[in-house]
């Protein structure tokens, strides 16, 4: 196990998704002080798709960016706090304020293939003195060549991370060390891991991207987050102290808050059109699609999933979409209650 990874929770910011982005001022106090007792370095805090997001197409956050930042202000003054950024929303000034109300980083993401739209947001942030993460959403569905082209383009931009994002929690080990190698060969640039848990494999993934160097590794307290949820920050630990007795982390403070703050939020579990979309590589912000034509043309949305993702596994083309769900076969046993169509909030990937 590298010996400089650090953890980045993400529990208030990946898991407002899982609560309609309804985090209190209240809550965020609280974890966030958890969070820093507990020895954790990063905390990421706000509305599930950063600055600016909150709105009533993507989901109204109970509170306003300036408030989750005072909130992490007034808990933890000296630790380090930021916010998620996606060009698609965010405004530049929107970064000083950031800056002016104590955050440390922001980070900028981007689908993989939509690098260049990264490049004002970044240099707005170095501007500004923050530490800055660049986000490759879907990161699997371009080479690791490609991504490692990538690469050089943020880091140009002045990136001091990048991170590989496993956006439907599709990857394998060997992904994760062909990626890892590939951006090895081309910068030193600091690397992090973002992992979903649609095929269960988040925290032994993280594992494995911390053995191999990895310099940031994203958990949230019990796994919460969108879709399935992503690597969990107590079985992280706790696989980290079963391997070793160097552990600097204090577990009992995690699992002290997630019986306090988090477990009476939140009560998931992975269900069928997660899966799929772990086997699909597909973004479980656009089940809202998926649920639209799979119910007006009577098919099996587990099928539509897979079969929408042989065509695009980056964008949602409706009318593609709703093509090929004509096309299929009628599923007369198929119930479409009994999918959990309405856990799926906000519209992260802006169609």
């Amino acid at each position: 196990m590298a010996d400089n990874t650090q953890i980045m929770d993400v529990t208030l910011r990946d898991g407002s998704y899982a609560i309609n982005f309804q985090f209190s001022q209240y809550e965020t106090e609280k974890i966030c002080r958890k969070l820093n007792s507990a020895g954790i370095e990063y905390i990421e805090i706000g509305h599930g798709m950063g600055l600016d997001a909150s709105t009533p197409d993507n989901g109204e956050a109970l509170c306003t960016d300036e408030e989750y930042l005072m909130a992490a202000q007034r808990s933890v003054p000296d630790a380090k706090y930021g916010m998620f950024c996606i060009p698609t929303y965010a405004k530049l000034e929107s970064i000083g304020r950031m800056k002016e109300m104590g955050a440390s980083f922001v980070r900028v993401g981007s689908n993989v293939t939509e690098v260049e739209s990264t490049e004002v947001y970044i240099k707005e942030a170095k501007k500004s003195n923050l530490e800055v993460m660049a986000n490759y959403m879907k990161s699997y569905v371009v080479s690791p060549e490609m991504f490692a082209e990538n690469v050089k383009k943020s880091e140009s931009y002045g990136a001091d991370v990048v991170y590989i994002v496993d956006s439907a929690g599709s990857m394998c080990r060997d992904d994760i060390e062909k990626y890892y190698d590939a951006i090895r060969k081309v910068s030193n640039i600091k690397v992090g891991f973002h992992g979903h848990n649609n095929l269960g494999l988040a925290v032994s993934n993280s594992l494995f991207a911390a053995e191999l160097g990895f310099d940031f590794i994203d958990t949230s307290i019990l796994g919460m987050g969108r879709s399935a949820g992503n690597a969990a920050t107590e079985l992280y630990i706790g696989n980290l102290m079963r391997n070793s007795n160097k552990v600097l982390y204090d577990l009992k403070e995690i699992l002290d808050c997630s019986e306090k703050f988090v477990r009476p939020l939140w009560k998931h579990s992975a269900n069928a059109l997660d899966l799929y979309c772990g086997i699909a590589e597909f973004h479980t912000s656009y089940m809202k699609f998926i649920h639209k034509y799979s119910a007006k043309y009577g098919v099996n949305p587990l099928d539509l999933i897979i079969n929408y993702s042989r065509y695009d596994k980056v964008n949602l083309d409706e009318k593609k979409l709703e093509e090929i769900a004509a096309s299929m076969k009628k599923d007369e046993e198929c119930i479409l209650t009994d999918f959990g169509f309405n856990e799926y909030i906000g519209n992260e990937q802006r169609n």
